[in-house]
């Protein structure tokens, strides 16, 4: 829903017509939840951003690292998008956090 490519930095963004504005259960991206996913996304920042990644390549290459039969199936509009996904395979996980074994 936008919140790993970094579009979203404050609930004051999301339209009143937009599903993210929905308050159902399953929607993580609601007015209660989005202020704490985004001090958790801040706080992953530099780790996902390193080397030159952009949130949602970092995210992708997390995700990959997590698990080999984990296959993200990331959300595209543009040309542009799709092209910064693949490009996400170029950079491979990003490195661990000071919690996490190698």
């Amino acid at each position: 829903m936008g919140l790993l490519s970094g579009k979203y930095a404050s609930w004051d963004q999301i339209e009143l017509q937009d599903i993210r504005q929905s308050q159902l259960s399953w929607n993580y991206f609601n007015s209660e939840r989005l202020p704490g996913l985004l001090r958790q996304l801040d706080a992953g920042r530099s780790i996902l951003t390193s080397d030159g990644r952009t949130l949602a390549q970092g995210a992708l290459g997390w995700l990959w690292a997590r698990s080999s039969p984990v296959i993200p199936i990331p959300g595209f509009k543009t040309v542009k998008q799709v092209e910064e996904n693949v490009a996400a395979m170029q950079y491979g996980p990003p490195p661990p956090t000071p919690d996490e074994p190698d």
